[in-house]
């Protein structure tokens, strides 16, 4: 029997950074008002995170990509502007540039308590943003077989979003900073390959009826079954610290389950490669971005990312076409053209040290730089 078409719905969330426009740091513990003033404007779709220095905001279930990313220009925008009512500012960047993480202080709330009593300062360490992209695919075992299969372009995606060049004011080497911290969680990485629904569920159950975790929420992977919805969540990426970049990857994650279910109705699949494989592109990406080649296992070499991006639209162009959103799709070509977020902070740094400038003036710079664009394209 056929598997009826999922609805393809999508809802992003996006996680924020509060500085101070002088000492361009961290506000460690932001006003009361701020975050009531967001609530007031906002309502349930904006939330605080871990961090008093985090805010996270997600759209409302959009039938189109067009509705969530109104939705979440609207959603930043007015963050940005209670911010600043409070004389603070807003970055979208998944590190801060030079913030230390023992100076900032946890959400007073007994989930956030309980994590960090938990995980003690794995999770303290988590000065770090992420954007997820919910999908809506009501048949459970088709969530659990197109993760299985969409997995193999994470690299891919999270090459288009870098935006942690920096750690403590130092540059890291790595445009993904982020990814190396998160990975001092445990039940984070790729997912595991599941056969079935049912087969996840008995893994689940298995932890959680250990008394290990509470409930699947704590299953932290690069992709996952959202513990709440009926949608396949993607959170390997990097926030966009443009706004533009975070939809066209919302795109192509959206354009590719598309393509995966036609092939799936033709009797057709994407191959499934082992977590060993995958997970070496996943390096090369959080360290180079698409500045080098990631691999091709179907051709068994490294290829240019350039040309792997091609590839990509080729492939999920008629099911974007679908969708409605090839233009933001191929937008991702003018990411690659200009470089991500990480690019350009690295850039401005660069530029500041040969100025003149000391280490912490030119990773002053770069939070200006976040702070300009943060409001970009809204």
């Amino acid at each position: 029997m056929p598997i009826a078409r999922p609805a393809f719905t999508i809802g992003i969330e996006e996680e924020y950074l509060l500085v101070d426009p002088v000492s361009r740091d961290l506000v460690d513990d932001p006003p009361p008002g701020v975050m009531a003033a967001a609530a007031e404007a906002l309502g349930p779709q904006v939330t605080h995170e871990f961090l008093r220095a985090q805010i996270e905001v997600g759209t409302r279930v959009g039938a189109t990509l067009g509705e969530a990313a109104a939705d979440l220009r609207r959603l930043r925008s007015t963050v940005i502007e209670v911010a600043e009512q409070h004389g603070l500012k807003v970055i979208a960047a998944s590190s801060h540039p030079f913030a230390e993480w023992s100076q900032q202080q946890i959400t007073d709330k007994e989930r956030y308590q309980l994590l960090a009593n938990d995980l003690q300062q794995v999770v303290r360490r988590l000065v770090i943003c992420g954007m997820h992209v919910h999908v809506g695919i009501e048949d459970p075992d088709l969530r659990i077989d197109l993760m299985n299969q969409v997995s193999y372009f994470l690299p891919h995606l999270l090459a288009l979003t870098t935006s942690s060049p920096f750690w403590h004011g130092r540059r890291t080497g790595l445009k993904s900073y982020r990814m190396s911290v998160f990975r001092g969680m445990p039940r984070t990485g790729l997912p595991p390959h599941f056969g079935s629904w049912g087969e996840y569920r008995r893994h689940v159950d298995a932890v959680v009826d250990a008394g290990l975790i509470e409930d699947a929420s704590k299953l932290w992977w690069d992709i996952r079954p959202s513990g709440r919805y009926p949608t396949l969540e993607m959170r390997i990426p990097d926030i966009c610290t443009r706004v533009e970049d975070g939809i066209s990857v919302a795109a192509i994650y959206l354009s590719l389950l598309g393509m995966l279910f036609h092939r799936r109705s033709q009797n057709q699949r994407w191959r499934t490669y082992e977590n060993m494989l995958v997970s070496e592109n996943v390096w090369r990406a959080q360290r180079y971005g698409f500045d080098e080649p990631l691999a091709d296992f179907g051709r068994g070499e490294l290829v240019p990312y350039a040309e792997l991006l091609e590839e990509i639209i080729d492939l999920v162009s008629p099911a974007a076409e679908e969708f409605g959103c090839l233009a933001e799709v191929e937008a991702a070509r003018g990411i690659v053209e200009r470089g991500t977020s990480a690019d350009r902070q690295l850039a401005v740094y660069d530029e500041a040290i040969a100025s003149g400038s000391d280490e912490h003036r030119a990773v002053q710079a770069v939070v200006d730089l976040l702070i300009e664009e943060t409001t970009t394209g809204l």
